[in-house]
């Protein structure tokens, strides 16, 4: 099943995606679907980030190859930092480039959607608490990451957080393409099969931390291949199984 969340005619809702149209939902899509209205023309409505996270939890140097082509080592525990809920934007909307920086970088990812509040997650209860799957992308101000020897400041600003289009309830997330292009150009390409640590590992690391509500996000790393945005530049991200995630840059 696919989710979205989508405005029409100044309202905004949830919705279940089916084929061309959208089947309108009641609140709170994750504790049970039912319907609200009858469908509706996807070419009807405006598709939104397909959730609203109280906060975005994303993990660092995830996978080998980008650790390495970023002169780091391998980390022995999950590195986790938080974006702020400003941050986020949907399918089609614009990455504002930033007067601080001169190197705005992709990051395509894997984006986990959390649907049961937890705290305490075992690994192998993990799937229960996950509502579904979707495309992420981490934008970074590579220089200003490495001006101020931490993430705060450099993955913060508002636009730097792409989700979409929706959400997949469905996707087995153990071994699913990444790839990001930009301008139709394949920058990165990876497999989550390559990630350090996969998701049942990183839910129940994050859950031991700070509790996890419903619609929060987990972006899970990135493959190699990050590389820098510019002004005009169309940024796509597609997950297997999923769809594709499309941004220009302004």
């Amino acid at each position: 099943m696919r989710i979205v969340r989508f405005e029409r005619q100044g309202a905004t809702g949830y919705g279940r995606l089916e084929g061309e149209t959208v089947v309108p939902l009641r609140d709170r899509p994750w504790e049970g679907v039912a319907t609200a209205d009858e469908a509706v023309p996807l070419e009807a409505v405006r598709l939104l980030a397909p959730c609203e996270p109280s906060k975005i939890v994303a993990v660092g140097r995830n996978y080998r190859a980008h650790a390495a082509e970023l002169g780091n080592e391998v980390p022995a525990s999950p590195i986790i930092f938080l974006k702020p809920p400003t941050a986020v934007i949907g399918p089609d909307d614009a990455i504002v480039y930033p007067a601080a920086s001169k190197n705005v970088h992709h990051e395509a990812e894997l984006a986990v959607v959390i649907g049961r509040r937890c705290r305490h997650v075992r690994p192998n209860d993990v799937p229960s608490y996950v509502w579904g799957y979707t495309c992420g992308n981490d934008v970074t101000a590579r220089d200003l990451q490495r001006l101020d020897e931490q993430w705060t400041r450099s993955k913060s600003f508002d636009t730097f957080c792409p989700l979409g289009p929706w959400i997949d309830t469905e996707l087995d997330p153990a071994d699913v393409s990444v790839i990001c292009r930009v301008n139709g150009l394949v920058r990165q390409s990876g497999r989550t099969r390559d990630m350090v640590f996969g998701v049942s590992a990183l839910v129940a690391f994050i859950s031991e931390v700070m509790t996890l509500e419903p619609g929060d996000v987990i972006l899970t790393g990135t493959p190699e291949g990050v590389g820098p945005l510019a002004r005009g530049d169309v940024v796509e991200v597609e997950i297997e199984g999923v769809g594709v995630l499309r941004n220009r840059v302004v």
